[in-house]
């Protein structure tokens, strides 16, 4: 694996966090930097992946996300009219 070094500003008090969960963790800062970086993209990853199932099914059962929206719209005062009845 090819390493390439990199240039990050942080605010001071997210460094300290940073520095403090690496002590904690017996980690590197880079290595703690590096893991949470893969950590986000792996769950963008994830989210698109189920993004995308949903479009696929979406269209297969031609619903818009504007009818999805809709529905949760409605759901949602349906439960307000049942909390205040």
């Amino acid at each position: 694996m090819t390493f390439s070094t990199i240039d990050i500003s942080f605010p001071e008090d997210l460094l300290v966090q940073i520095d403090q969960i690496a002590d904690n963790e017996a980690r590197t800062r880079d290595i703690l930097v590096s893991d949470a970086v893969r950590m986000y993209i792996e769950r963008k990853n994830e989210w698109q992946g189920y993004f995308n199932i949903g479009r696929e099914i979406g269209s297969r059962l031609e619903i818009s996300e504007n009818d999805i929206m809709n529905e949760i719209k409605t759901y949602k005062q349906e439960k307000r009219n049942e909390i205040s009845a």
